[in-house]
């Protein structure tokens, strides 16, 4: 296979992620549209049905650095290939579950292993496959998560209005396997002289990082607990976007086209910073990013009608939605390709801790408090907090790797 032919199939290969990161997200957090009919159907809280999701952040933070991991050492289409088979087993199983417990465990458990199994790997690897535009490709794999509320919520919500919530379950559960299946066969390994020519463009050295190495070094914990903040900071008001528009009076169709814009625009968030981070550099382009993500939570505290929503949705998707690729790129220019399923992985597992975090507090200070007010605040602080823990990342890997061979 010739430079020209391998550069033009590594853009299938990241089509093939931004798929399954489209269906495989989109199915977990099409939780949010299923939530108030499971909630009224079954005489279920809102927080024990938000409990599914903050177990799925948790199983798929477990499972992503074990996916990683295999991934390095296995190849990816394996890996993608057994998530997609757990995925429509779990939306399958937990639409004929009998009670809350059951619910919750196969559509907090099965479906949380299964997305793990998609991001790191399929970044990993798309990021060998574009050496010259690797912030964009992880961004396009990345935008299948802004891609899955245009796509995965409006058809939950049609098919939930013409039968009922255990029909739209189960048919997105054989929909899952007839799209990620095949997709899995279009995944390759990079060749190896793709990545090795993008080292020498860059003219970094690679070093023969271990993951223990890498796990010991400040720059890891600090983009694993600026990732863990920034998911914190944004997955309780993504969650809980369309139960507190309707709570304002948005009618429930509409409502879900406020989600779906934020999705919306997390995908031009993503090519957009993305886009920047190529030309600026990943580290000042997720600070900024994050900056703007905080005061978009904030925000929320003094939206109540439909143009002010669609308007917040906008910006509060632009970044949440572009910062959410750059941790991988700054996992690949720090610790090189060797081991970046693994690492990334890892950084991934804290993500989804605090991904967790979101719709299980929300749901908590609703049947609390009956309104969000406290959600938003308390996920405004925690956004500043991102913020600050992101100014801490070095500039160059060059500083990472001193400090890497100082912990070792």
């Amino acid at each position: 296979m010739n430079k020209a032919s391998s550069f033009d199939y590594g853009w299938v290969v990241v089509g093939a992620g931004a798929l399954m990161t489209c269906v495989g997200f989109g199915s977990m957090l099409s939780l949010a549209v299923f939530l108030q009919p499971i909630s009224d159907s079954m005489g279920w809280s809102r927080a024990g049905v938000s409990g599914a999701v903050t177990l799925d952040f948790l199983f798929m933070g477990l499972a992503a650095f074990f996916w990683g991991a295999l991934s390095d050492r296995f190849g990816t289409r394996i890996v993608v290939l057994a998530g997609s088979l757990l995925l429509g087993l779990g939306l399958i199983t937990a639409s004929q579950a009998q009670s809350l417990w059951q619910f919750q465990l196969l559509f907090g458990g099965l479906i949380g292993i299964a997305a793990g199994s998609f991001y790191a790997p399929m970044v990993a690897v798309a990021s060998a496959w574009i050496p010259k535009h690797r912030s964009l490709a992880v961004s396009l794999v990345s935008a299948g998560m802004g891609v899955a509320p245009l796509t995965i919520a409006p058809s939950a919500s049609a098919l939930i209005t013409a039968y009922d919530w255990r029909t739209a379950m189960l048919m997105i559960g054989v929909a899952a396997w007839a799209l990620l299946i095949p997709a899995c066969f279009l995944v390759r390994q990079a060749p190896q002289h793709a990545d090795s020519t993008a080292e020498s463009t860059n003219n970094v050295p690679e070093t023969e990082w271990t993951p223990a190495q890498a796990f010991r070094t400040p720059q890891f914990a600090a983009l694993a607990g600026a990732h863990f903040a920034c998911c914190a900071a944004h997955s309780g008001p993504i969650f809980h976007m369309v139960s507190y528009a309707m709570i304002c009076g948005i009618a429930p169709l509409t409502a879900v086209t406020v989600y779906s814009l934020a999705g919306f625009s997390g995908l031009g968030g993503r090519l957009l910073l993305g886009a920047l981070a190529d030309r600026l550099g990943a580290k000042p382009v997720l600070v900024g990013g994050l900056l703007v993500q905080a005061l978009s939570i904030a925000t929320y505290l003094a939206v109540a009608h439909l143009g002010e929503f669609y308007a917040l949705s906008v910006v509060f998707g632009l970044a949440y939605g572009g910062v959410m690729p750059l941790y991988a790129v700054l996992v690949r220019e720090f610790f090189g390709a060797r081991i970046m399923g693994t690492v990334f992985g890892a950084v991934s597992a804290f993500a989804s801790l605090g991904m967790a975090l979101g719709p299980w507090a929300g749901g908590y200070v609703y049947d609390t408090f009956h309104g969000y007010t406290w959600l938003h605040a308390g996920s405004f602080a925690i956004g500043l907090a991102a913020v600050a823990v992101a100014l801490s990342f070095p500039s160059t890997r060059r500083q990472t790797l001193d400090l890497g061979r100082a912990a070792a």
